[in-house]
């Protein structure tokens, strides 16, 4: 039977505990994901307690609330707070999802909070997207004419702009592809979710002229076909998209062309 073994500086340990303030009634423990690539140390979970009738309803409200009262070295992404920019993408209690969309009540006992899984961290609660928003430039996410330009907007038929619905809404999260195994084993190789969608975007936009070329860039084994059709993506997208979906009708205009 064959053992596996994490490196030793890779185990992740048991770190500080900061106590709720005196007369605190409502606490909640905050076990957080804690990584300093400058002090050679191991990462730990740090173990926030924190008074939630002093906090706002949602995750990203605790977290702001620990690196403006409690812990200030605590890094993480956030931006917008409304669900629209996707900076504050973590794994909360084993799900990917946005801090700024998922109340608090909604996780049951102590919270653990972690980068996105299957991706380099920069420090703490950030992953390193350098790799994924490189695969975003590969597909080109843009609109491609061979026409001449117009001298006014291309307008779209209200038909041909409903295909594009479920698809435009897409944030660049990246909780689907850190959701997806076989984004995990393949990430050099396979595209992911995200970009997928992304790319059957551009392939559903009635204004594209550009199908072919998208399509010969994305016919490969490893960059379209690893999907299995797992649908974890599905499963934890937080604006509720389905980027199976757009996998599978990219598979078929691949196929329909073949035909």
């Amino acid at each position: 039977m064959a053992e596996f073994t994490l490196p030793a500086n890779s185990k992740v340990g048991t770190g500080k505990t900061y106590p709720a303030p005196a007369g605190a009634k409502r606490v909640k423990n905050f076990k957080i994901y804690r990584w300093n690539p400058d002090d050679g140390q191991n990462p730990r979970l740090d173990t926030y307690q924190v008074d939630l009738d002093q906090c706002g309803p949602m995750v990203l409200d605790a977290l702001i609330k620990i690196k403006d009262q409690i812990d200030t070295t605590l890094t993480f992404r956030r931006s917008c707070r409304e669900g629209i920019c996707g900076s504050c993408a973590m794994n909360m209690e084993g799900r990917n999802g946005l801090a700024c969309t998922t109340a608090i009540d909604e996780l049951k006992g102590d919270i653990q909070i972690t980068p996105l899984p299957h991706m380099e961290v920069v420090k703490d609660l950030v992953p390193d997207l350098t790799h994924a928003y490189a695969q975003y430039a590969l597909i080109q996410p843009w609109l491609k004419t061979a026409s001449p330009s117009p001298s006014r907007e291309q307008l779209q038929s209200p038909d041909d702009r409903a295909k594009l619905d479920g698809l435009y809404e897409c944030i660049l999260c990246f909780c689907c592809s850190t959701s997806c195994p076989s984004y995990w084993w393949n990430a050099d190789k396979f595209l992911g979710p995200a970009i997928l969608l992304q790319a059957y975007r551009w392939l559903a936009d009635s204004r594209d002229e550009a199908t072919g070329e998208r399509l010969d860039t994305l016919e490969d084994p490893f960059r379209l076909y690893r999907c299995h059709t797992i649908m974890n993506c599905a499963n934890v997208c937080p604006k509720g998209l389905n980027p199976a979906k757009a996998i599978a009708e990219t598979k078929k205009l691949i196929a329909e062309r073949a035909a």
